[in-house]
């Protein structure tokens, strides 16, 4: 029952480590731009799986610290890649499912969710770019009613320390 890891698990492996984070989210609606700034530790269970914790303080209107955590895989019976998202900030269980694109720097996860303005769910796309061992991207988008993707968060994460 002993699954092993595949080429494609190794994709989150150089992203082990203790990071620093800036993200920057425009929720639109006329809403002001929030940035937020914390620490991310990423831990392996064994090749399989990748522990993607992130804490910080809340800014503006909701100065509370938050906390989250991604748990993200490759499903070789799926042929894709998987995974969930959850957040102190909300009671949303977020559940994922991509690909990784043709140049093999970009994992982009997809799932359904509430929308911003609580009438009804949307489409939302997550996607990991790894710049460099010290550098990597997350970006969340959401479709809009029109069918077109709009960018929302844009999360720039450097290594503090390697594990």
């Amino acid at each position: 029952m002993f699954a092993k890891p595949t080429t494609e698990h190794s994709f989150f492996a150089p992203m082990i480590g203790q990071w620093t984070m800036e993200h920057r989210c425009d929720m639109g609606n006329g809403e002001p731009q929030v940035s937020a700034t914390g620490r991310v530790s990423i831990r392996s269970l064994c090749g399989m799986w990748y522990l993607i914790e992130c804490s910080g303080d809340g800014t503006g209107e909701n100065p509370e610290p938050w906390s989250s955590l991604f748990t993200l895989g490759y499903d070789p019976e799926k042929k894709a890649f998987v995974g969930t998202f959850v957040g102190s900030m909300m009671a949303q269980l977020w559940i994922y499912e991509g690909q990784l694109d043709a140049a093999g720097k970009c994992v982009t996860l997809g799932c359904e969710g509430p929308r911003f303005d609580g009438n009804g769910r949307a489409l939302y796309r997550d996607s990991f770019e790894i710049l460099s061992p010290d550098h990597w991207i997350l970006r969340s988008e959401i479709q809009e009613a029109d069918g077109t993707w709009r960018q929302f968060m844009e999360g720039h994460h450097h290594r503090t320390q390697s594990t």
